[in-house]
């Protein structure tokens, strides 16, 4: 493909961004973020150069699990506004050029939905096969997901006498997607949020999603999940031709090319990156950068409009729960060692920053690295400004503090008393008086100006979403030296996970004596030799991207 087809697959060089609209901005001064003030932040957003906004769940909740234990699909939580609300702001982020993903939370609902207060009502109620009933539990079940919340995935309704299946928490009740009107009713909510003016959607926990034959088993389950999977897709290309589906899909590299469509490429456009993302954590503790490699080496193949999404930090724990447990407490005494900095025995809440204790080198070098690795990355609020958590709110509701906009009251989240915000701030040396947009705006050397020149770099070389992976050969353990090629163009990326200053010997594809290596974030360049050899100074926690060049290359500006 050409740079002129690339706007067709507009994911594959996107710049997300995620956000909750209740920690994001208090516009009515209710202590809670609203699409008001949301709609207030857009122009902040795209001219930090985000292109693609994912909003977490805005509707209706029984309150238990962050917004993700839903008790209406088809509206939206009244703290926040009202549809009119909602549209506006569909309406502005388009004016600005940012697409809208939603999350798609459809493997279970509240314990107080009205399709499961129905359920339960009865045995012989019709809404009773929305969800997943049994005269007893199995005898072989899944481990829990939140294994110190709950120690089983049933539970006993009194009512009827049966058991209910839950994944998740007990007050998320799965919904039965082997029932063809729950099926009906899934594409109902999608096409629904389209002709709101929603592009995208985020699709929660896919594999639980799609699991019917071990959880559900007998003539009930689906035949062919993925088959349904590749119906939602086909839905969705039908309602708008460039929506994709973005999966939670946090499973071994096995089995991932398997939700891309294997080589058709019809079920989710993109996935997380988990392996990635936890081998980087890996490689960052031990200084060496070999298990990066080999997550990175590893990604399945996939076909050319599938794409993978890169991530530092998300909305959840870390998890780390791909690693061995030798190397799990490796990252724990790195980025974890006390007990309330960890959760569920396989993860961290804890920020980037705070996990690397403010060293601003290695937090550039990792933000360096997300946009630099093969793929799409994705940014979480408050990461652009280096937010740290707040250890005092219970698990991962650490790292969804209030955005950080100003030193003032609130840290200018909301005008209203300090008791009924939404969330406690963040205090320390990562609060609001010395972490905020408002003086980051004004430093052009702040987290938030460089993030803005990563984004700016990332946006200009679609070689960094488009290229092939190449890693090259050098000495050094602690380097990682790759490039990435396409449609004539080449760009090398080096980052140092080491201290120590060094220099870096290479050969550069397709270099020789007539090209150079032109830095994007310097106006140095330097020479190869007619070998293509080149030698490369490196800081300790350092970064380089450079672009080979000659002189006739028109890509040079």
């Amino acid at each position: 493909m050409s740079i002129v087809d690339t706007g067709d697959l507009w994911w594959k060089s996107a710049v997300v961004y995620c956000l909750d609209v209740e920690t994001y901005l208090d516009w009515n001064g209710d202590g809670v973020g609203d699409f008001a003030g949301l709609a207030h932040r857009i122009d902040y957003l795209a001219e930090l150069g985000v292109t693609c906004l994912w909003l977490m769940p805005f509707y209706p909740t029984a309150g238990r699990d962050d917004g993700y234990d839903i008790v209406d699909f088809y509206a939206v939580d009244p703290r926040f506004g009202h549809f009119g609300d909602f549209v506006e702001l569909i309406r502005l982020a388009r004016s600005s050029g940012l697409r809208v993903i939603v999350d798609l939370v459809i493997n279970h609902t509240s314990d107080q939905h009205p399709w499961f207060e129905a359920s339960r009502s009865s045995r012989d109620s019709p809404f009773r096969d929305y969800y997943v009933w049994r005269d007893k539990p199995p005898k072989k079940q899944p481990k829990p997901v939140f294994p110190d919340q709950e120690s089983s995935n049933w539970e006993l309704d009194t009512k009827t006498g049966q058991y209910y299946q839950h994944m998740f928490y007990k007050a998320q009740p799965d919904l039965n997607v082997a029932n063809p009107a729950v099926r009906d009713e899934i594409a109902k909510i999608m096409g629904f949020w389209v002709e709101l003016g929603v592009n995208d959607f985020r699709v929660d926990a896919v594999p639980f999603l799609l699991e019917t034959v071990d959880i559900i088993g007998g003539d009930g389950a689906l035949p062919d999940p993925h088959a349904y999977l590749k119906s939602l897709r086909s839905f969705l290309s039908r309602r708008i031709g460039d929506g994709i589906l973005l999966g939670e899909v946090n499973l071994p590299r096995a089995e991932q090319l398997t939700f891309f469509g294997g080589p058709d490429g019809d079920e989710l456009n993109m996935q997380f990156d988990f392996i990635s993302m936890q081998k980087m954590y890996l490689s960052l503790a031990r200084g060496d950068t070999a298990p990066l490699v080999e997550a990175l080496q590893s990604r399945p193949d996939g076909t050319h409009d599938v794409q993978w999404a890169n991530f530092a930090r998300n909305h959840d724990e870390l998890t780390l729960d791909k690693l061995t447990d030798d190397e799990r407490a490796e990252v724990f005494a790195a980025f974890g060692p006390e007990e309330r900095m960890q959760v569920f025995g396989r993860g961290i809440v804890r920020r980037l920053p705070t996990m690397l204790s403010g060293d601003q080198r290695r937090i550039r070098m990792v933000y360096s690295l997300l946009f630099a690795m093969p793929g799409t990355p994705v940014l979480f609020y408050g990461e652009e400004i280096g937010m740290g958590e707040n250890l005092a709110r219970e698990g991962r509701m650490a790292v969804r503090t209030p955005m950080q906009w100003n030193a003032g009251r609130n840290g200018g989240f909301s005008n209203a008393e300090k008791s009924p915000l939404i969330d406690a701030m963040v205090d320390g040396v990562f609060g609001p008086d010395r972490v905020n947009v408002e003086d980051q705006l004004r430093d052009p050397g702040s987290q938030l100006g460089f993030i803005k020149k990563l984004i700016e770099h990332y946006r200009a070389s679609p070689e960094l979403g488009w290229g092939t992976f190449e890693l090259l050969k050098q000495q050094h353990p602690s380097v990682l030296a790759h490039t990435l090629a396409w449609d004539g163009g080449r760009v090398l990326l080096l980052h140092n996970f080491a201290d120590e200053p060094l220099d870096v010997h290479l050969a550069v594809p397709d270099g020789d004596g007539g090209t150079s290596l032109s830095d994007l974030f310097s106006d140095e360049t330097t020479a190869l030799a007619d070998d293509g050899t080149v030698d490369l100074p490196l800081e300790g926690y350092g970064f380089r991207w450079l672009r080979l060049v000659s002189e006739t290359d028109v890509r040079r500006y």
